[in-house]
């Protein structure tokens, strides 16, 4: 590239072999919301650990290995997951790690632990781990909303064909 092209410009950014004058920045490409198409994923969450499920879900979630993947849009996918009851979690925690919740009332504060809420209400130990390590705006409830979790094998959302999605993470042993 010739530099006499830039002669008039006061200020040069030389990147590499680039040469281009100050002030000018490429384009950043926006995907419509219709070029994007969503993808259904059934994730079985048996003999799983909790945080390294978790955390591959939410980057699915968030559409993070998409190649046309922008932060400040919904570019993920739906992600579906049987077998909430059987996740596992490792060491002491079963017993030691605890969930509140406020009822927004003077002193409504509960406490349960890991163990009585899995048996209680299994889905919401996994939507909180995941929803925990989404974006805590607009986007990130919008994210959510793409989360489906189910106690059991069974689950509604056949018609939509989900792809078995597999995990490298090594299941926990007790």
């Amino acid at each position: 590239m010739d530099l006499k092209l830039f002669e008039d410009q006061p200020l040069r950014l030389r990147l590499g072999n680039l040469v281009r004058p100050a002030g000018v920045m490429n384009k950043t490409s926006t995907p419509s919301i219709d070029s994007s198409k969503r993808q259904w994923y059934l994730v079985d969450a048996e003999n799983q650990t909790l945080g390294r499920l978790a955390t591959e879900v939410a980057s699915v979630l968030r559409g993070k290995k998409n190649p046309n993947f922008t932060p400040h849009l919904d570019t993920g996918d739906f992600v579906v997951i049987v077998n909430a009851e059987k996740i596992r979690v490792s060491g002491k925690k079963s017993e030691q790690k605890l969930y509140r919740r406020h009822s927004g009332r003077p002193g409504g504060m509960k406490v349960e632990n890991f163990q009585s809420l899995q048996n209680r209400l299994p889905e919401r130990i996994i939507e909180k781990a995941i929803k925990g390590m989404l974006p805590h705006n607009v986007l990130g409830r919008q994210l959510f909303r793409k989360l489906k979790v189910y106690r059991g094998s069974d689950h509604p959302h056949a018609a939509q064909k989900p792809q078995v999605l597999k995990f490298d993470s090594a299941p926990l042993t007790k």
